[in-house]
C-alpha cells in the first residue's frame, strides 16, 4: 500500500480524499495557496505545504512546485482530486517520472479522452453509440458551414480540448453558426489553451446520464450503474441523482454492461465516468469520458455502499478489482445531491465574500462535503461551489423531501447563494415527476417568475 500520498487539490475534494487516506492508514500531505492558509481541510493531513499565491495558475496549477513538494515530502503517490490537474496527462507523467504513482488512469488514457474529437473516434472504434459530429473545424468559413450541413441543424459548437460547459454554444442555422464558432474558439483558448472546436448534432431537451466505471491494472473493469445529471445551468451540473428517473432499468443496465465491456476491451485501468446523452427517442449517445473522480461520486456511494475514493486508491496501488468491489453491486434506495454555490440565484453570477454565518445540518443521515467554515472567505480565484449536500431515501419522493429539508436547515449569511433556486427546482411538479432535462432549471425559474 502507499506510504504517503500528496493530495494535489483543495477544499471539499481535498478533505474527501484525506478522509479516505486516513481510513486506509496512509499518511497524507495537503497543499494550500495563500488564500487557503488555515483552511479546515489542512487539519486532516499528516503534513502540509504551501504552494504559492492565491491565483490557481501560481499555486494549484504550478506543476514545478507540486513536483518539488513530491520530492521534498517523499510522497509515493499523488491524488489529483477533480478539476485543476486531474485530467492533465503531462502532470500524470511528471508524477511518474518523479518516482511517485498517479492515483488515476494511465497518462495514455487521460490523453486519449482529454481531446474530445479523438475520444469520439476511439469510442466509435469500440462500438459506442454516437450522435452525428465533425472533426476539428478548419479555419475557412465555407468548410465550417459544410461540416454543419453534413450534420444538419441545429448543431452545438464545442471545444475539443476541455469540458465543464465552457465554450459550448448552440447554432440553429447558418446565420448563427460562424459567430458561435468564433466565440467558442475564443472561450476555449482562454479556458484550455486550445482554440480547437468541433460540431455535434444538438439534441433538444436531452437527459444527461453518466455511468461510473472502475478498472484495475490487471485488465478488469466494472460499472457501478448510472447517475442522472440533467439538472444543469449553463451546461454545468447542479442536481445529480441515482438511479436515473423514468428510464427503464433494462435500457440502463444494458448500456452500463456495454460500457463495462468496452472499458475491459480498451484496458482502462482506474476510475472514470462515461457521459451520455439520452434522447426523447430512447437512444443513448456518447458525450465524453472524464478520466477522474467526479464531483457527484457521493451519489453513487450512497446507493451502492462502495467507497469510490478508497476503491480508486486501492486500484492505483495494484489491487485486483475482485478484491476491491463486492461480488454483486446493486442499487439500494435513491440518492440526490445538490451543489451549493456562492452565486446570485437570479442570474447565477458568482458571489464571493465572507461567510459571516455558515451553519450546516447536524443530522448524520445528511452528508455535507465542504471545504469551508464560518468566517472563511469565498474568493473569486476558485470555483464558487461551497458545499455538496447528499441525502438518500427509500424512494425518490422521500429523497427529494429530505434534500429540501436539509437545504432549508442550512444557514448562510454574508454572501448570496443558490439554495432558493435549488429548492424551487426540487419542489417543482416537473422535477417531482421525473421530467428532468438540461433546460429544467431555466424552465422552472421562468415559470416561477411569470407566476
Amino acid at each position: 500500500m502507499f506510504h504517503k500520498v500528496l493530495v494535489a487539490n483543495r477544499g471539499a475534494v481535498a478533505a474527501r480524499v484525506l478522509r479516505a487516506l486516513y481510513a486506509l492508514g496512509i499518511k497524507s500531505i495537503a497543499i494550500y495557496s495563500e488564500a487557503d492558509y488555515g483552511a479546515p481541510y489542512l487539519e486532516m493531513a499528516s503534513e502540509t505545504h504551501a504552494v504559492g499565491p492565491a491565483p490557481a495558475r501560481e499555486s494549484y496549477l504550478n506543476q514545478e512546485r507540486l513536483i518539488e513538494v513530491i520530492r521534498q515530502s517523499g510522497a509515493d503517490g499523488v491524488h489529483p482530486g477533480y478539476g485543476f490537474l486531474s485530467e492533465n496527462a503531462e502532470f500524470a507523467q511528471r508524477v511518474i517520472d518523479a518516482g511517485a504513482r498517479f492515483i488515476g488512469p494511465s497518462p495514455k488514457w487521460i490523453d486519449a479522452m482529454g481531446h474530445k474529437t479523438r475520444a469520439r473516434e476511439l469510442a466509435a472504434q469500440y462500438g459506442m453509440p454516437l450522435s452525428k459530429g465533425s472533426a476539428v473545424l478548419p479555419v475557412e468559413p465555407e468548410a465550417v458551414l459544410a461540416a454543419a450541413r453534413a450534420i444538419g441543424f441545429p448543431v452545438l459548437v464545442k471545444p475539443a480540448g476541455g469540458g465543464g460547459g465552457i465554450g459550448m454554444l448552440p447554432a440553429k442555422n447558418e446565420a448563427e453558426l460562424l459567430s458561435a464558432v468564433e466565440r467558442s474558439r475564443s472561450l476555449a483558448s482562454r479556458g484550455f489553451g486550445n482554440a480547437e472546436v468541433y460540431l455535434e448534432r444538438l439534441i433538444e431537451r436531452p437527459r444527461h446520464v453518466e455511468f461510473q466505471v472502475l478498472g484495475d491494472r490487471h485488465g478488469a473493469a466494472a460499472h457501478l450503474f448510472e447517475r442522472d445529471c440533467s439538472t444543469q445551468r449553463r451546461n454545468q451540473k447542479v442536481i445529480e441523482e441515482a438511479p436515473a428517473p423514468g428510464i427503464a432499468r433494462v435500457d440502463i443496465e444494458g448500456m452500463a454492461g456495454k460500457i463495462a465491456e468496452i472499458m475491459r476491451g480498451m484496458g482502462y485501468d482506474n476510475i472514470g465516468t462515461v457521459e451520455m446523452l439520452y434522447g426523447a427517442d430512447g437512444s443513448f449517445s456518447f458525450l465524453e469520458m472524464n478520466t477522474r473522480l467526479q464531483v457527484e461520486h457521493g451519489v453513487t456511494e450512497a446507493v451502492t455502499g462502495v467507497d469510490l475514493v478508497q476503491a480508486q486508491i486501492r486500484s492505483a496501488d495494484g489491487e485486483r478489482l475482485a478484491a476491491i468491489l463486492p461480488e454483486r453491486i446493486a442499487i439500494a434506495g435513491h440518492a440526490i445531491q445538490a451543489r451549493v454555490y456562492a452565486e446570485d440565484p437570479k442570474n447565477f453570477f458568482p458571489s464571493p465574500g465572507r461567510l459571516k454565518v455558515f451553519r450546516l445540518p447536524e443530522d448524520p443521515a445528511i452528508r455535507v462535503d465542504t471545504g469551508y467554515a464560518e468566517g472563511r472567505d469565498v474568493t473569486p480565484h476558485y470555483d464558487p461551489m461551497i458545499a455538496k449536500v447528499i441525502v438518500r431515501g427509500a424512494t425518490r419522493e422521500q429523497a427529494i423531501d429530505r434534500l429540501i429539508e436539509a437545504l432549508k436547515a442550512i444557514d448562510i449569511q454574508g454572501i448570496k447563494h443558490n439554495i432558493p433556486a435549488v429548492i424551487s427546482v426540487l419542489d417543482s411538479d416537473a422535477f417531482r415527476a421525473g421530467e428532468v432535462h438540461t433546460g429544467i432549471i431555466q424552465q422552472v425559474l421562468t415559470q416561477k417568475k411569470a407566476a
